[in-house]
């Protein structure tokens, strides 16, 4: 069962920062050079300076995250940020566009009691790094705080949940912040301790999968487990026992889970013939035509198709666009025995152990990197970057639960909810 708990957050005093939106940040690991430079220079204390400090000419290894915890001080004293006065939950609403068509995604930020993975109702459906586990954990360390939400998912067919929570700040203003991506974020404090306890109590018999931020969530366990080795066992209302998360129902309207399609390189002058010759005896294959249009139309039959046995594919050294639908389905039994029916189901497993690990193999190693709309398909071709554009559709919530609920993780990259989760709207201290 999910415990949560409201908290006495940190916010950003707005009279002393100006607009939220000059302070805030994506999460760090979809942060390139670029961005966080523009964000350094966007605000004196902009969260990126906490949340991905940049390294200094000439520094000792590690001393990026001392400087994050001095300035993560500094900014409490000078009440830059200041802490809520009473514990409170914090309702979130997200405003986006996704190829000419808006959503809003609705979620609450609570903590949650943290529970190893295989003991409690907190499932995860990715494979952690230890890099970016132990970059996190050093941060932690330094700040003592939860800067970025974990982003969970709960079961809720009928969105309880979020309608009452809607309901309570039907006419109340929210704080809003507007990212690079022009995703505005609206954020409603809810001090009702009637509603919370109404809250808590729907939520006990949940489930938890999480989304997006497992290397947070293992990180802040290891951070509770420090604390316990050098202080003993904590009081079980400590902070360190519970880690920032960002809830929505599985059922919400605006939840929306992108495909993730590969862009390969190591495959240096496959044609669509080749493509077709291999893949034919396990796929029918069509021929859809070349460029621009014959992608949009490859991609508008997977969508109208909606299962995870089309695939499509784009060969560079001739601009031909094919899709394929997969006939030997008991193949996968074969290659990947030891994964359940569900991850076998799944089409970006299927990419992967059918055709890029088994049938192209004799053509070259595939190395793959990850894009999410059909627009950054295009500009890499236009580019020529990559020798294979491949198509997935993208995995359903069904495929979440029936994965991540068995205790098995699902293939990387299987998975990317839109959008991120901002840094900065609301931090968890651990104090």
């Amino acid at each position: 069962m999910a415990m949560i708990e409201p908290f006495a957050g940190l916010r950003y005093d707005l009279g002393r920062v100006g607009n939220l939106s000059n302070v805030i940040a994506p999460p760090y690991d979809v942060i390139d050079g670029a961005l966080q430079q523009k964000l350094y220079d966007q605000h004196p204390h902009n969260v990126i300076r906490l949340e991905l400090t940049k390294a200094e000419a000439g520094e000792q290894e590690g001393e990026k995250y001392n400087r994050a915890g001095m300035l993560w001080k500094q900014m409490q004293l000078e009440n830059i940020v200041r802490r809520e006065g009473q514990p409170c939950i914090y309702v979130l609403h997200q405003q986006y566009e996704v190829e000419g068509q808006s959503y809003t995604r609705q979620g609450v930020f609570v903590r949650v009691r943290l529970e190893r993975f295989g003991e409690g109702k907190i499932y995860p459906h990715e494979q952690t790094l230890s890099g970016p586990k132990e970059d996190r954990f050093r941060l932690m360390q330094a700040v003592h705080a939860n800067l970025s939400p974990v982003f969970g998912l709960y079961p809720d067919a009928t969105c309880e949940i979020q309608n009452k929570l809607n309901a309570a700040i039907e006419r109340v203003l929210p704080v809003e912040a507007s990212d690079h991506l022009n995703v505005i974020s609206k954020l409603w404090p809810v001090h009702d301790a009637s509603l919370i306890r109404d809250v808590k109590a729907l939520f006990h018999d949940k489930p938890i999968f999480i989304a997006d931020g497992h290397h947070r969530y293992e990180t802040a366990i290891r951070y509770r487990d420090e604390l316990i080795r050098k202080e003993g066992e904590l009081p079980p209302e400590h902070p360190a026992n519970f880690v920032l998360m960002a809830l929505v129902g599985m059922s919400d309207p605006g939840l929306l889970i992108l495909p993730t399609h590969r862009l390969v390189t190591g495959l240096s002058g496959i044609t669509a013939t080749q493509i077709q010759h291999i893949l034919q005896p396990h796929f029918d294959v069509q021929f859809i035509g070349c460029g621009e249009a014959a992608g949009k139309d490859a991609w508008e039959r997977m969508e109208l198709d909606g299962t995870q046995d089309l695939l499509g594919f784009s060969t560079l050294a001739d601009n031909q666009w094919l899709v394929a639908r997969l006939r030997t389905k008991s193949l996968m039994d074969e290659l990947a025995p030891m994964q359940s029916p569900a991850w076998r189901s799944l089409a970006v497993s299927r990419l992967h152990v059918i055709v890029l690990d088994y049938l192209l193999a004799s053509i070259g190693k595939a190395h793959c990197r990850y894009v999410h709309l059909m627009k950054e398909v295009f500009e890499d071709q236009r580019q020529r970057a990559s020798d294979l554009a491949c198509l997935v559709p993208p995995a359903t919530m069904q495929h979440v639960i029936d994965i991540a609920g068995a205790l098995e993780k699902m293939p990387p990259k299987s998975t990317y909810f839109y959008p991120k989760l901002l840094t900065g709207l609301v931090f968890h201290s651990l104090k």
